[in-house]
Parts: C-alpha cells; structure tokens; sequence
C-alpha cells in the first residue's frame, strides 16, 4: 500500500476521531483537516489514478458536507446559521 493511501486512511480515522468531539473543540482541528484534505487528495489521485482519486473526493465530501455547505454559503453572501 502506498504512503498516500496509509495517510488518506489515517486523515479518515482522525477526522472520525475529531467528529466525536464537542462542537467547540471540533474548530481548530477540524479547519486544519479542510485545509489538508485537498492536498491529500490530489496527491491521491496522482499516484494511483482518476477513479481512486474521485474515491477520495467523494469521502472527503461526505465527511465535510456541513462546513462545505456553510463555506458555500457565505462565498454566495448569504448568512448561515452556526450550530450552537
């Protein structure tokens, strides 16, 4: 297995990890795990191809689809709530 792979899976079980958390201690280390994700990924879908490559996006967007849909949100000037 490769070491992108191992990290990918290791990026997974952290953000799992992370989502356990309280609300207020899921921010920091779940902003660093967005940010990290798109190198990942594309490092990814380098290595071992489109179709492994889109795997990995589309867990990413699972996993990440609240902060996604509220980043969208405020690009398109609109004020979403935040949960409490």
């Amino acid at each position: 297995m490769s070491p992108s792979l191992i990290l990918g899976c290791l990026w997974v079980f952290t953000s799992a990890i992370v989502a356990m958390l309280p609300m207020r201690r899921q921010y920091a280390p779940g902003i660093a795990l967005l940010f990290a994700a798109p190198a990942l990924i594309g490092v990814i879908w380098w290595e071992h191809g489109v179709w492994v490559g889109l795997a990995a996006l589309f867990a990413f967007v699972s996993m990440f689809r609240n902060p996604l849909r509220y980043l969208w949100k405020r690009l398109r000037g609109e004020k979403p709530e935040l949960p409490k």
